[in-house]
């Protein structure tokens, strides 16, 4: 199947089936469904950014993108924490997360989001200006990462002078505040 027959668009309320249904398929398991669904309705999570990828009607692929704060700037700078990234199984390696991350990333510009941070993949999200070690540059994840995944927490400035303008610990949303969130 050709990428062009791609649309992707805010999900919905309505949605929330679908989004579980790439969550589980995407990790095997219901924990990020669960994840998800918790952060959706989390308020310390707002503004949301979900979006949902669709393929002929089907829905392959999720993207959540969930307010954060630095300690210090809770009221000065704007920042979100990409997570999760979900594709279903069968459309992996076809570029569908990487247009969900830069659709999300178009959103969030217009939002005058500063920083987006993830803990992912260092080989994947580099791809998208996505900086390995954030840690090393003054913002600490909400909790500690073992020094051999210190590459995984990774933050991206929407505007390259705030990348230095702005440093101290992420503070993530209430739902996604619990240690085992923070193992890649």
């Amino acid at each position: 199947m050709s990428i062009e027959k791609l649309t992707i668009r805010e999900s919905l309320p309505s949605d929330l089936m679908d989004v579980m249904e790439v969550e589980k398929e995407a990790f095997g398991s219901e924990e990020e469904a669960q994840l998800v669904s918790d952060l959706l309705v989390d308020e310390s999570a707002k503004p949301v950014i979900s979006l949902l990828a669709f393929e002929d009607g089907e829905a392959v692929g999720h993207i959540l993108f969930t307010r954060s704060t630095i300690t210090g700037y809770e009221n000065s700078v704007l920042s979100h924490i990409l997570a999760p990234l979900a594709v279903k199984p069968k459309f992996q390696s076809r570029g569908i997360g990487g247009k969900l991350i830069h659709e999300g990333i178009r959103l969030l510009a217009q939002l005058n989001v500063n920083l987006v941070f993830v803990l992912g993949h260092p080989e994947y999200y580099p791809k998208f200006g996505f900086i390995p070690d954030a840690e090393s540059l003054g913002y600490s994840p909400p909790y500690p990462i073992p020094i051999d995944d210190a590459d995984a927490w990774m933050v991206k400035p929407l505007k390259n002078e705030d990348l230095i303008k702005f440093q101290g610990e992420v503070i993530c949303a209430d739902a996604m505040n619990k240690p085992e969130y923070w193992r890649e």
